[in-house]
């Protein structure tokens, strides 16, 4: 599994937001910059990344993954 297909596969399936993702074969760190994710609770946030990730994690794509969550705002402030 590539980064470049995470980050596509996730921009595909939630247009709202932005990924960068570092790590590479079945360990990533995804950073998520998304205005409309960042009302909710850290749990809801995580799950509308897994709903997705969920069969590649089933077939051992990807083992681990962490996950920041960035405003539109913070992000530029961050970079």
């Amino acid at each position: 599994m590539q980064a470049v297909e995470v980050k596509s596969f996730l921009e595909g399936k939630l247009p709202q937001i932005k990924v960068e993702v570092e790590g590479e074969g079945c360990n990533f760190q995804l950073n998520i910059i998304s205005d409309e994710l960042a009302g909710l609770s850290p749990v809801k946030r995580q799950q509308q990344i897994y709903t997705h990730l969920n069969p590649w994690i089933a077939d051992g794509s990807i083992h681990a993954v962490t996950m920041k969550f960035f405003s539109r705002a913070a992000w530029a402030e961050r970079t």
